[in-house]
């Protein structure tokens, strides 16, 4: 009986350093493809509570120590006021993991109850004040990049959303800057499935706080979406993979967006191109009239 338990363990490390390995690679290639992180840059780890964010500070910090250009990290938690939200856990883990934090207290949960009718969802308006409010405490504490926990079945998710409800065809971008200007969020998880960042947090054992402002609403449209995607990606093995490298394969030639693509500029274009094509034709003419030497 102690060989099997030392088999099943040796068992579980090993799948258990696969997914830690994977999770590293993947969003150590996020980093590369989007110059994410450079030397000297100070990221503020967005932190929530969930299995996302935990799981993106540990890679983080996982990577930093290995990484060739020298980067800080800082923890920072936004304290919504919610009813029972247990304040100790995240200063607890923090600081046992002897990582800088800050935990900022905004009442923004009475301001979502009071603004949004119930039944409605709160996601929308109360990731609005969340942003605002972490945007510019980065200022406050000198960091120049702001770290959040998306990964790539949100970005698949936000894509459908915004095609179904918002008739725009976008989604979140592995790095931005913001609309003023003053701050460039990253997504170092864009390259991470969902259901690896599950299984790391759940093998990691991470204090995990739920949401009780938004998570009870079953009826979320994203949650429809990735009901929807789930169900692809079980009758279609590798579906989700091939859509999210849809994501990074745009053709806006193929698409309808007049500021993306210059559709009156075609004639133009093919006038240019047959001129050209005409040259070419008489330079071969010339060439084969010209006397033998």
């Amino acid at each position: 009986m102690q060989e099997l338990d030392q088999s099943v363990n040796t068992l579980q490390k090993r799948e258990f350093d696969k997914l830690q390995k994977r999770l590293r690679r993947n969003v150590g290639n996020a980093i590369i493809d989007y110059a994410m992180i450079n030397d000297g840059d100070r990221v503020m780890v967005c932190l929530s509570g969930g299995k996302d964010s935990y799981t993106m500070l540990e890679i983080l910090r996982n990577l930093q120590r290995n990484a060739p250009v020298n980067f800080e990290l800082v923890a920072v938690n936004m304290d919504q006021k919610q009813p029972g939200f247990p304040e100790h856990v995240l200063p607890e883990y923090l600081a046992g993991q002897g990582v800088e934090y800050h935990i900022v207290e905004r009442d923004t949960y009475s301001i979502v109850k009071e603004k949004v009718p119930e039944g409605k969802t709160t996601c929308g308006l109360c990731s609005r004040l969340r942003r605002g409010t972490l945007y510019g405490f980065a200022e406050e504490i000198g960091a120049n990049k702001i770290a959040l926990g998306h990964h790539r079945d949100d970005m698949l998710e936000t894509l459908f959303l915004n095609m179904f409800f918002g008739g725009s065809l976008k989604s979140m971008p592995p790095k931005l800057l913001s609309d003023d200007g003053k701050n460039i969020v990253i997504r170092p998880m864009a390259y991470c499935a969902e259901a690896d960042i599950a299984k790391f947090a759940e093998a990691m054992a991470f204090p995990i706080i739920p949401c009780n402002l938004c998570g009870s609403q079953e009826n979320l449209q994203r949650q429809v979406v990735k009901e929807m995607l789930a169900d692809w990606e079980r009758k279609h093995p590798g579906r989700i993979e091939t859509m999210f490298k849809a994501l990074t394969n745009v053709a806006p030639s193929q698409l309808a967006d007049r500021d993306l693509f210059d559709f009156h500029g075609l004639e133009e274009k093919q006038r240019l191109m047959k001129r050209d094509r005409i040259d070419t034709v008489n330079l071969m003419a010339r060439d084969d009239d010209a006397p033998l030497s």
